[in-house]
């Protein structure tokens, strides 16, 4: 989603660059330049737009993490068991 995020964002930035709307980069740095603007305006839309997909990702992962915990407390306290 953020490599769409991104993609749309430097073909809308290459498009104003192409119409004069957005200054063009210095001697042949235009490419650079639309990709450098491009990733500047990327990030923060893709942190605003992505928030739901992230949080869903975070708690799928502190699920996970609870169950591994989990696992491991009751291995541990298996083992305290046999060898006591």
């Amino acid at each position: 989603m953020r490599l769409g995020i991104f993609v749309g964002s430097f073909v809308v930035v290459a498009l104003l660059v192409q119409f004069g709307v957005l200054p063009k980069g210095l001697g042949d740095s235009n490419a650079v330049w639309v990709l450098l603007l491009s990733l500047v305006i990327s990030a923060p839309l893709s942190f605003v737009l992505l928030r739901k997909q992230r949080d869903e990702m975070s708690a799928q992962i502190v699920g996970r993490v609870d169950s591994a915990k989990a696992k491991l407390e009751a291995n541990r306290t298996q083992e305290d068991g046999a060898t006591s």
